[in-house]
């Protein structure tokens, strides 16, 4: 198995209007792809270290050093947005990881836009006055909670029926809602919204509500204290919230502490719970501030 030979399986996959979500390959083992929600094995050789290699230096442009940062954090943002799960051996300087070499394995997360999935969704996230309610979507890993909330952050950018757009910062600390590469957004997050890529969420909260003026702010994968903090700053400025978190069912919320805190304050005016099947993006409950059933999005309505 060589790169070339392994692009050809994929846009074959593409062609036939199959969606590619993820391509994990390790050495020694098989090539293991999901496909529309399902996991997929290449049959034939195994992956080895020259497949990973060859991979590494076409997705770097040869120069895996330019790319030091992300590497040293496990992963690769690449052209198109599409991002490279790392696991190898990783270099200690002390209580720091330097670097990672001899890499054996590699997840590649392919980015994906659903122009228009929260259409269905929208009139839930708007209150009386036309503002956006601070929401938080919760949802296992791989049911489109990051999808979902890309697409909310462009319609409330762009504006929609429901209301004009609106200035919107995203801090995206590991480069999964814009998907930049090179410091540019690959996804479309809306006319009116500004990008802080690689930093952390504490850090980049402060920076944007200080430099940007959001009327919402938009941050992906929340859960500790320090971020529970920031956000208290951000409300304190009248700024809205969009967030994500990972969770089965609301209930989860209380199995976390952070989160449960986050709830006792009433921080979130609304809570949307997607699940994976039949399809990831499926919205199978929109809640209110009490964590009360509001409603939920049809299978047909949500196709």
């Amino acid at each position: 198995m060589n790169a070339q030979k392994l692009k050809a399986i994929f846009d074959k996959e593409i062609e036939s209007g199959n969606e590619v979500q993820e391509i994990r390959i390790r050495a020694g083992s098989p090539i293991f792809f999901s496909v529309n929600g399902n996991e997929r094995e290449i049959g034939g050789a195994n992956a080895d270290k020259e497949l990973i290699r060859e991979l590494l230096g076409m997705f770097s442009g040869h120069s895996l050093y330019a790319y030091e940062e992300e590497i040293r954090q496990g992963f690769l943002t690449i052209e198109g947005g599409h991002r490279v799960g790392l696991a190898g051996r990783v270099v200690m300087d002390g209580k720091n990881i330097k670097t990672m070499k001899d890499i054996s394995c590699l997840n590649i997360r392919l980015a994906h836009e659903k122009t228009g999935c929260s259409e269905r969704l929208l009139p839930w996230l708007y209150d009386a006055g036309k503002e956006p309610c601070s929401t938080l979507f919760l949802s296992p890993p791989g049911a489109g909670k990051t999808t979902m909330l890309r697409d909310v952050i462009r319609q409330i950018s762009d504006g929609n029926e429901l209301a004009p757009g609106m200035p919107v910062s995203v801090v995206d600390e590991r480069s999964e809602l814009g998907a930049c590469w090179r410091g540019t957004p690959q996804c479309d997050l809306g006319r009116r919204t500004d990008v802080m890529d690689g930093c952390p969420k504490v850090l980049g909260m402060t920076m944007m509500i200080r430099s940007m003026a959001p009327r919402v702010l938009a941050v992906d994968e929340i859960g500790t204290r320090e971020e529970l903090a920031a956000m208290r700053e951000v409300m304190k400025c009248g700024c809205h919230i969009l967030a994500t978190a990972h969770a089965d069912t609301i209930e989860d919320i209380e199995k976390k502490p952070v989160l449960s805190q986050m709830a006792g304050e009433g921080m979130f005016e609304r809570y949307v719970v997607l699940k994976k099947f039949p399809h990831p993006g499926t919205v199978t409950g929109i809640y209110d501030r009490n964590r009360c059933f509001l409603g939920k999005i049809n299978e047909e309505e949500a196709e």
